[in-house]
């Protein structure tokens, strides 16, 4: 299994650009053998501690190995829309691993 973090830092103003493009894409993860896990949306009492900016989300996806990631980031119905991920996303930290 391959697991994948993601925080994601939004520009000001464009959540609901954001959440349209989410809209098209999560659903297409299962295409891919792949499982949302988690996506959280954590306000500033959440944190006990940090360094780094607050996200405005974090997701945890699983996908059954590198390829099937691989493949859902070259999604053609996915590809259609990266200009709404590229209007809304500040940026974003992708953090890949596996289970121990």
């Amino acid at each position: 299994m391959l697991y994948i973090t993601q925080l994601i830092y939004i520009i000001k103003g464009q959540e609901s650009v954001f959440q349209e493009f989410e809209d098209i894409a999560i659903p297409i993860i299962a295409k891919y053998n792949g499982r949302l896990l988690l996506r959280i949306r954590p306000s500033a009492d959440c944190f006990i501690e940090n360094s780094i900016e607050q996200p405005y989300e974090v997701h945890l996806v699983e996908f059954d190995n590198q390829d099937d990631f691989e493949n859902f980031k070259l999604d053609e119905e996915r590809k259609k829309f990266l200009h709404l991920k590229e209007q809304s996303i500040k940026t974003a930290i992708l953090i890949q691993g596996s289970k121990l």
